[in-house]
């Protein structure tokens, strides 16, 4: 009996319609090419009784209509265990960083089922950062979700990557580097801060702790649709198998629906909002759904999101928010200011900033710190036509008092020491917290605000 069951009826890019005279393949399966089995493609939705829109996941050259396809009956499968760790990958689990081939002994399809909901716990424990103004205002909780959205160029990969530097490098969990490992997810972004990413991993002596999958911006949108599922896949088993807590870092989940998009472009799909691909809501809730910590372990996902035209309520944002414990917004206005990471700490929010998860102390003073800053928004503008001499005596204070602030929340990098040429600075979150209140309180009000610039705690202002 011939294995072949198929053959090619049209090609559209990446998009490969094939029609079936045998046995009907299911969604994921993977067909090859009957005449070269390195093509593969996967099904991914049907156009009719007997034909199928398929994903062309690899080079396509010898693709042509009339070719006939074999299904293997499989969905896409990676190799996971120990091995994948310090370990470059792609799509299918084959090594991007010139090292051995990866043999483990088990294989699993990149197409899984979320927890059930018995086994999902709720994220209660603050993991601190070492940045102040994500610690006071938009706390991390370990095993929660956090997005940083910003726009072209406003810094979103430099923080991630800090943040990466600060949970794994610093280790201030109180988890040792061993009993938690790392998994990054390169959707769609450039090779070049995928380079840097690993060799600040390696220069850490994390790399070894770690597995980073790339699906960078040159590869076809198939491939970088898929990308993200095979990162999953991997932080799936190391939380069920090993019983690792997992930390998982995507750079970038926008690129995920900008893949989708592309694709239901070349498959004619009727658009929904803001001419998104009509799947958008729930390609983004299997994903996110998936990156959930259970009684036992816990996967903390950071996630960039690039916001296109600086609008954040485009639909392929809009998608993901509601998935997210914490949203840090990356202001342009304040990147042009000089003033790095460029957080707008009113527009910023988070679930953990409640007296359930931090002090009493941390979120009064939080609250009376967005408040200042609040009302000197408000005053801008006065100063900006009569000048700061100009108001009362109060809001004077208030205002110098808030300028302060935001030139203490400016923070100076590890991972960017080379290019500013100033260290780097982890300040811990009870710091944070007392400086806040002294500057709230006038202790620093003899000080111009440019003494507190890219400082770590207050008193170095002093010096």
């Amino acid at each position: 009996m011939s294995l072949v069951t198929g053959k090619i009826i049209a090609v559209k890019g990446q998009v490969v319609e094939v029609s079936f005279t045998g046995p009907k393949p299911t969604v994921h399966d993977v067909l090859i090419l009957e005449n070269n089995p390195l093509v593969k493609m996967e099904v991914y939705t049907s156009t009719g009784p007997d034909s199928y829109y398929c994903l062309l996941l690899t080079e396509g050259s010898s693709i042509a209509r009339g070719i006939g396809v074999i299904n293997t009956l499989k969905p896409v499968t990676i190799p996971v265990g120990p091995e994948v760790l310090g370990r470059v990958l792609d799509l299918f689990g084959n090594p991007r960083d010139k090292g051995s081939l990866i043999q483990t002994k088990d294989s699993w399809p990149i197409y899984r089922d979320a927890p059930l909901y018995s086994e999902i716990s709720i994220p209660k424990q603050v993991l601190p950062t070492g940045i102040k103004g994500i610690d006071l205002f938009c706390p991390v909780l370990k095993g929660g979700k956090i997005g940083l959205f910003g726009g072209a160029g406003v810094g979103k990969t430099i923080l991630l990557t800090e943040i990466i530097h600060n949970i794994i490098q610093m280790s201030p969990t109180g988890d040792s580097i061993q009993e938690t490992v790392s998994v990054f997810a390169g959707i769609g972004e450039r090779t070049r801060e995928g380079q840097e990413l690993v060799e600040s991993l390696s220069a850490g002596g994390v790399l070894p702790y770690a597995c980073l999958v790339f699906g960078h911006m040159g590869e076809n949108p198939a491939l970088r649709f898929l990308s993200g599922s095979t990162a999953l896949t991997i932080a799936e088993y190391f939380r069920d198998v090993m019983k690792k807590n997992v930390l998982f870092f995507a750079d970038n989940v926008f690129r995920l629906a900008q893949a989708g998009n592309e694709l239901s472009l070349l498959m004619n799909m009727i658009p929904s909002e803001d001419s998104y691909q009509a799947t958008l809501s729930s390609e983004m809730a299997s994903f996110h759904e998936r990156l959930s910590s259970t009684v036992t372990n816990a996967i903390t996902s950071i996630e960039a999101i690039y916001i296109p035209n600086d609008d954040i309520l485009d639909q392929g944002v809009q998608s993901i928010l509601p998935y997210l414990d914490s949203t840090i917004i990356l202001s342009r206005n304040i990147y042009q200011e000089g003033r790095l990471p460029a957080i707008d700490f009113i527009a910023s929010s988070s679930s953990a900033l409640a007296p359930e998860f931090v002090s009493v102390d941390h979120y009064r003073t939080a609250l009376q710190a967005q408040s200042a800053m609040k009302k000197a928004l408000s005053l801008e503008r006065i100063v900006s036509l009569i000048g700061e001499n100009e108001l009362n005596a109060d809001d004077q204070l208030l205002y110098k008092r808030s300028k302060i602030l935001k030139a203490y929340f400016t923070q100076s990098f590890f991972t960017v020491e080379k290019q500013t040429g100033r260290p780097g600075k982890f300040v811990r979150i009870e710091a944070t917290i007392k400086d806040t209140q002294d500057i709230l309180n006038g202790v620093y009000d003899q000080l111009s605000e440019d003494k507190f610039m890219f400082i770590g705690e207050a008193k170095e202002a002093t010096k």
